[in-house]
């Protein structure tokens, strides 16, 4: 059995979260929802009484934002020019398109919690996926902090929590639906990056990136099988299938039951009967399921047994990936239960629950395609596909049941696979091959949905296409950590090789920078981390401005090419509250070039720059100018220069409500109103 090493527990809240959270939302969501039948007409009549003020001067009824996540303008300009797209082409005629300047870095946490906020990342905090711990230099999720209950009742060798777990929101800032809500304007925000916890306001909401499985984890998958493999898997977990009495036997690993001390985790034994040519049947609790090797189950129920009665239930795909000679066994990682969530996943806290009785069980995991498993090779490409278009019919039937319900306000919902596919498959474009095409059909599938979005709208109602990056390849990988142990601005410890991950090989004592994640340099400042040596003031500022001219224009001399075109200076790129929280130096990366793997978790590889043999293939975590998002919209644009910061002052406007003085964005829809100074010129 090979487990994901327990480091990676940083990305999540862990998994003790999961039952201490459900022993307490159950009752509180089952008196939630009686206390709402019971208001809800003095609600529903309290509405009316205040919308009439709300849209008094709005300019629309309605607003659709599509988030297509990802989705590049020079592969949507050339897929329109082929006459592939004819519904973003009508869209553009109609109103407008344009590229649309992504943030710095061009990432989705930081770049649609601009799109919310309409303010530049040392505004609301997010810089990147992970933050570093100043005292340990431990990885930590950037978006949200999930701790255990405060409060817990000890009787003899059990835990009785007496309080919710503290699910902590860490993205800063106001976002565009609180303060419409605020003037009675209802949204419907579905699956919107950086929206876990939910936020309370006037609508509806379903967390997104960053929602954690029930393990606690951004997404841990399991492969059972009887081949003799080993070795570590990254995001995944590696189990055997025991073969007794002509079944194959396995056990499915869930959360720690911290209601008993020293308990472990909770297990679901299951047992896997191979029927030949490909078919099998999985005994798992009380459930019977058949199995087709290559074809996904429907979404199973999982319900893990801790002490005093308690149960904990999430969700899984199961995938049958071979029969013979060898058998294995995939799930996806164990989604939190819609039907019955551990952690608020929602606003109201019943809106998932009542989603998933009205549409069917759906995923909830923040990044709900599993492209580690691809990467991993715990299934093929093809199994990848199905997957990532099942989360995407999901999300398809959440997003017009949305607009079916909506008479005005606001929805807006992402949509995740233009992004993840292209991910996994940008290598393959147009080279040739089963999978050439596979990026031009999903631009072909995003436009049938752009045509289904138009039947929503009338002229009362703005519709806006937008994707928040656009993409590149990622050939190399760069080791900016290996780069400083070169050139002496890093030190490792004694007896240690520079491979352990998450920096725990670096000699703080005598290392002046380092780096960690896909965009960011940090200097280890005196007063600042807890090892810091560097001091504060001249000192840091001449070692920004040193390493800046350095690493601006680095080359790749094994493959002569330019990696890095430039390095910024944070405080070149930001101004706000949060600005000390920000990498040092945000690196824009050529194109195809990134942070390498080992790089992204705090290793000394010793390389600076090698091949990215991952699946993974494509990415945008590079120079911001060279992966601008798209906008389109069916009212003329104005704005010559869009940028996603402008996209919650845009909808303020439309609804007629002044933007407040810290958003830093500008409608596009009028003219006049551009910012004179852009972030970075070009």
């Amino acid at each position: 059995m090979v487990h994901i090493t327990p480091e990676l527990a940083y990305i999540g809240p862990g998994a003790g979260f999961a039952f201490l959270g459900s022993f307490l939302t159950l009752l509180g969501g089952l008196l939630l929802g009686l206390i709402s039948v019971l208001l809800w007409p003095f609600r529903i009549a309290m509405r009316a009484i205040r919308g009439q003020k709300g849209y008094k001067q709005a300019k629309v009824q309605k607003l659709i934002f599509l988030g297509l996540d990802g989705l590049d303008p020079g592969l949507a300009e050339r897929y329109m020019s082929e006459g592939k797209l004819p519904n973003m082409s009508k869209l553009r005629e109609q109103g407008g398109f344009h590229r649309l300047r992504t943030t710095f870095p061009a990432l989705s946490p930081v770049a649609w919690s601009t799109f919310a906020t309409g303010v530049n990342p040392a505004r609301h905090s997010m810089f990147d996926f992970l933050n570093r711990n100043l005292r340990s230099y431990m990885p930590e999720l950037s978006s949200t902090r999930v701790r255990d209950p405060e409060r817990v009742l000890k009787l003899g060798k059990y835990r009785i929590p007496l309080s919710r777990p503290i699910v902590e929101m860490r993205r800063k800032s106001r976002t565009f639906w609180q303060i419409l809500g605020e003037h009675q304007i209802a949204s419907t925000i579905l699956r919107v990056p950086i929206t876990f916890p939910p936020e309370k306001f006037n609508g509806r909401m379903l967390s997104a990136m960053c929602t954690p499985d029930l393990l606690g984890t951004q997404g841990t998958f399991a492969l059972f099988t009887t081949r003799n493999s080993s070795g570590e898997m990254e995001s995944g977990n590696r189990y055997p299938l025991a073969l007794r009495e002509g079944l194959h036997h396995g056990e499915i690993e869930g959360p720690a039951n911290n209601m008993e001390e020293g308990a472990g985790a909770m297990k679901i034994p299951f047992t896997l009967k191979s029927k030949g040519k490909g078919r099998a049947t999985l005994h798992i609790s009380d459930q019977k399921v058949d199995l087709v090797e290559g074809d996904y189950t429907e979404w199973i129920t999982l319900t893990f047994k801790a002490s005093l009665g308690i149960t904990v239930s999430g969700i899984a795909r199961f995938l049958l990936t071979e029969t013979e000679p060898e058998v294995s066994l995939y799930h996806t990682p164990i989604n939190i239960n819609p039907d019955d969530p551990a952690l608020p996943i929602s606003h109201p806290t019943y809106y998932a629950t009542y989603l998933a009785k009205l549409l069917g069980v759906y995923s909830t995991l923040g990044m709900a395609e599993d492209t580690w498993a691809l990467n991993e090779h715990a299934i093929d490409s093809d199994a990848f596909l199905k997957q990532a278009y099942l989360t995407y019919d999901e999300r398809e039937a959440m997003f017009f049941s949305a607009l079916d319900r909506t008479r005005r306000g606001v929805v807006a919902c992402v949509f995740d696979t233009t992004d993840r596919v292209q991910h996994m498959f940008f290598a393959q474009k147009d080279r040739g091959g089963p999978y050439s095409k596979v990026i031009e059909d999903l631009y072909i599938k995003a436009d049938r949905l752009v045509g289904k979005a138009f039947n929503y709208v009338d002229e009362e109602t703005a519709l806006f296409v937008i994707s928040d990056h656009g993409f590149a390849s990622f050939e190399r990988g760069a080791d900016l950590n290996s780069w400083f142990l070169k050139n002496g601005y890093l030190t490792l410890k004694p007896g240690t090789t520079g491979e352990s991950s998450y920096l725990k090989d670096i000699d703080w004592e005598h290392t002046r920078a380092y780096t960690f994640g896909l965009a960011g340099v940090y200097i280890n400042q005196q007063g600042r981390e807890a090892q810091g040596i560097v001091k504060p003031g001249a000192e840091a500022s001449a070692l920004k401005k040193e390493l800046a001219a350095k690493l601006s224009g680095l080359r790749d001399e094994e493959r002569d090419r330019l990696a890095i075109r430039t390095a910024w200076p944070s405080e070149s790129l930001y101004t706000g509250p949060y600005l000390d929280a920000a990498p040092d130096l945000i690196i824009g990366f050529a194109d195809g070039y990134r942070a390498s793997w080992d790089a992204a978790v705090g290793k000394t590889t010793g390389k600076v720059f090698t091949d990215n043999l991952k699946a993974w293939s494509g990415d945008h975590c590079i120079d911001p100018h060279l992966v601008p998002g798209v906008i389109f919209c069916n009212r003329k644009i104005f704005a010559e220069d869009p940028g996603i910061e402008d996209m919650a002052p845009t909808a303020l406007k439309l609804f007629g409500i002044q933007p407040p003085p810290y958003m830093e964005g500008k409608s596009v829809l009028e003219p006049g109103t551009q910012t004179v100074e852009r972030e970075v010129a070009a």
